[in-house]
């Protein structure tokens, strides 16, 4: 799979309720335009794990994929740190 074109986002898995999905809180930060002031929007996203290897707490890479349900388009690409940690 090439990831030349694909968009990778890192964020903290919050639930793994599912089998083979979890759900993965991306942050980012910015800087508003009017007031300069910076400021944090989340986002959650629905992503493939399909070894069921992530847990809560995680932090995780996830890159953007085809559609595989009605919400997951998403897959995890990596764990970058455990939660016990």
């Amino acid at each position: 799979m090439s990831l030349e074109h694909k968009m990778i986002r890192s964020g903290v898995v919050v639930s793994n309720k599912a089998d083979k999905t979890v759900v993965v809180k991306v942050e980012r930060k910015f800087q508003h335009p009017l007031y300069s002031r910076t400021v944090k929007q989340t986002a959650k996203f629905m992503a493939h794990d399909e070894t069921n290897a992530c847990a809560i707490g995680d932090v995780v890479r996830i890159v953007e994929s085809r559609p595989l349900s009605k919400h997951k388009r998403w897959l995890v690409l990596e764990i970058t740190q455990k939660s016990g940690e």
